[in-house]
């Protein structure tokens, strides 16, 4: 583990609440998500969930019947996910521990049907921390299991920084490491949201030397920019047909980078990459 990564977890812990809350705000990011969970996940099984936050995604795994194993560093977020699932009647479900994602020993069990890194891999801003991740989910994953990976582009951030914070444009020493490198200068001032920004060009290589399979990489925010409550004003059938077509685009190459989150799903080496396993 080369980065300190204490102040990550001490971000999330000073108001977990706000992590919660984040895709109520981003609604087309966790339905395209769940889209896609939704085509590419087993029917039923284990899932390593890395990066678990305040268990958006893990209350309704659970409640689908898969055995949920619930990993994050934070431990404010963890409490607050156990909170939500015990508000569902599912804690006992689930195991939920505290641990860094590069490093998870805690979690003896090997064999998971899938892994979820949705968060962990855009806080770790060395290469060679993603990497350790990555190792550490393959090797608790069966051959032939699912590993989906949630990324922050590079460039699909530029209309959100424009919006929110127009003066870093002014800060060009950033502007120029983040375009760069993809982070802000190692010197930069931690306490606040620290994360790796990357390009569509390397998400698949980095799962691929990992010894997993490429199967999609997606944007799960195409075509709307920084514009989320112009998709979370829709309703009924109009908003379902919305869903349906930026769900058919996702996969674009020509517009990936502009979504602000983008999505990978790939399988540990040992089965067909073709041979994609639908609910």
């Amino acid at each position: 583990m080369i980065d300190d990564i204490t102040d990550i977890a001490e971000y999330y812990n000073n108001n977990p609440e706000l992590e919660h809350t984040r895709l109520e705000r981003h609604q087309l990011e966790y339905d395209l998500t769940w889209r896609y969970l939704s085509a590419y996940l087993p029917p039923q099984g284990s899932i390593l969930e890395v990066g678990a936050a305040t268990g958006r995604y893990t209350v309704e795994l659970t409640r689908r019947g898969y055995r949920v194993t619930a990993v994050d560093q934070s431990t404010g977020l963890i409490e607050l996910c156990r909170q939500h699932l015990a508000d569902a009647g599912l804690e006992q479900q689930v195991r939920l521990v505290v641990a860094d994602a590069r490093n998870l020993a805690e979690v003896t069990q090997k064999g998971f049907d899938v892994a979820l890194l949705m968060g962990p891999l855009y806080h770790l801003v060395m290469e060679e921390d993603r990497k350790e991740a990555l190792k550490q989910v393959v090797d608790r994953v069966k051959e032939g299991g699912l590993i989906v990976s949630s990324f922050i582009s590079r460039f699909g951030i530029m209309g959100d920084l424009m919006k929110k914070m127009p003066e870093w444009i002014e800060s060009q020493t950033e502007v120029r490491s983040i375009l760069d490198i993809g982070r802000a200068p190692v010197y930069f001032p931690r306490g606040g949201f620290r994360g790796y920004f990357a390009t569509v060009s390397e998400i698949a290589p980095l799962h691929e030397a990992a010894g997993i399979e490429t199967l999609v990489v997606a944007g799960v925010e195409p075509g709307i920019s920084t514009e989320d409550e112009s998709y979370n004003c829709l309703e009924g059938e109009r908003r379902q047909l919305w869903l349906d077509l930026l769900y058919e685009i996702s996969t674009e190459e020509s517009s990936l980078g502009a979504s602000r989150h983008l999505l990978y799903i790939g399988r540990k080496r040992g089965l067909g990459v073709g041979e994609k396993q639908n609910r």
